[in-house]
C-alpha cells in the first residue's frame, strides 16, 4: 500500500500540514563548481541533486566505500588513477537510484548575461542561479529541504536566510522548509553533485578550448555522457531525469568550429 497519495484536484496552494500523504518532502543538494571572481576560470556551474529518499545512495556510497576501504572526498578537480574507479561507481550507484533527478546551470562570467544582469558581482550571481534552479527542481505537491556545500562569504552575505526567504516568496507558500551548509568532506551526496557538474564543465571547457585535457577528468567526462547517452554537454541536455542548462551568451565558439549554446535558465 502506497503511503503517498497523489490527488491531482488539490491545488498545491490549498494544501495544509494535515495532507501530509499529499505531500511529497524531497531533498536537494547543491553544490558549485569554478568561481564567478575569477576572470581566469571563466566557466561557473551550480548543480542540484534532488531525492525523496537519501538513505538508499548514501547507503550504498557509505557500503562501496567500507568494502574497498575508500574514505577520501571524491572531487572531479582531484580525479587520478587512484579515485577514477570509486568515481565511476558512484556514477553507477546513481543512475542504480530511483527517484532521482538533477539539474545544473551553467555561465560564462563573460557573457552578455552575467555581465547584464549581474554587474560582475558573484553573490548576487550565486544566489540567483540558486532560485533558477530550484524553480526548476520544485514540483507540485512538493516541500524540498536544500544542502549546500559550505562556501566563505563576505559578512553581510546571509545566503542560508536569503534563498529561504525569497523562495517561499516567489511561491507564495511553503516550498522550501530550510537550507543549511556542510563542508562536501562529511556528505557523499555533495561529493556526487560536484562530480557532476565538473564533469559537465569541463566537457564545456574542453570543447571551447579553455583547458588543455586531462585523461582522468576525460574519462569520467565520457563515461557520465554515456550512461546519459549525450554527445556533449555544450549546448545543454535533457531527459527525464537530467536537466542541463547552458547560457547561450558567452560568444565563444566551440575549438575547431561554430557552434553556439542553447537558451538556458537566463532565457
Amino acid at each position: 500500500m502506497r503511503f503517498f497519495k497523489n490527488n491531482k484536484e488539490i491545488k498545491t496552494e490549498d494544501l495544509k500540514l494535515s495532507d501530509y500523504d499529499q505531500i511529497w518532502t524531497k531533498f536537494c543538494f547543491l553544490d558549485e563548481t569554478g568561481t564567478l571572481s575569477d576572470q581566469k576560470d571563466q566557466y561557473f556551474t551550480v548543480g542540484i541533486l534532488k531525492m525523496s529518499q537519501p538513505y538508499y545512495l548514501q547507503s550504498r556510497l557509505f557500503f562501496e566505500r567500507s568494502k574497498v576501504r575508500f574514505y577520501d572526498e571524491i572531487k572531479f578537480n582531484k580525479l587520478s588513477r587512484n579515485n577514477l574507479a570509486f568515481a565511476k561507481m558512484a556514477i553507477d550507484a546513481l543512475f542504480d537510484t530511483k527517484s532521482i533527478s538533477f539539474c545544473s546551470y551553467s555561465i560564462s562570467t563573460k557573457s552578455d548575461y552575467y555581465l547584464r544582469n549581474f554587474d560582475k558581482n558573484p553573490w548576487l550571481a550565486y544566489e540567483q542561479i540558486t532560485l533558477k534552479l530550484l524553480g526548476a527542481a520544485l514540483a507540485n505537491h512538493e516541500i524540498i529541504v536544500l544542502i549546500a556545500d559550505y562556501v566563505t562569504t563576505p559578512r553581510e552575505i546571509r545566503f542560508e536566510v536569503d534563498i529561504k526567504k525569497h523562495f517561499n516568496l516567489s511561491k507564495k507558500r511553503l516550498a522550501l522548509a530550510g537550507v543549511c551548509r556542510f563542508d562536501s568532506k562529511s556528505n557523499d551526496l555533495l561529493q556526487l553533485t560536484d562530480l557532476l557538474i565538473g564533469a559537465i564543465t569541463y566537457d564545456i571547457k574542453l570543447k571551447k578550448g579553455l583547458v588543455p585535457g586531462s585523461s582522468y577528468k576525460i574519462e569520467l567526462v565520457e563515461y557520465l555522457k554515456a550512461k546519459l547517452g549525450a554527445d556533449s554537454f555544450v549546448k545543454g541536455f535533457k531527459n527525464h531525469n537530467f536537466n542541463v542548462f547552458v547560457d547561450k551568451t558567452d560568444h565563444l565558439n566551440i575549438a575547431g568550429g561554430n557552434g553556439t549554446n542553447e537558451k538556458g535558465l537566463s532565457s
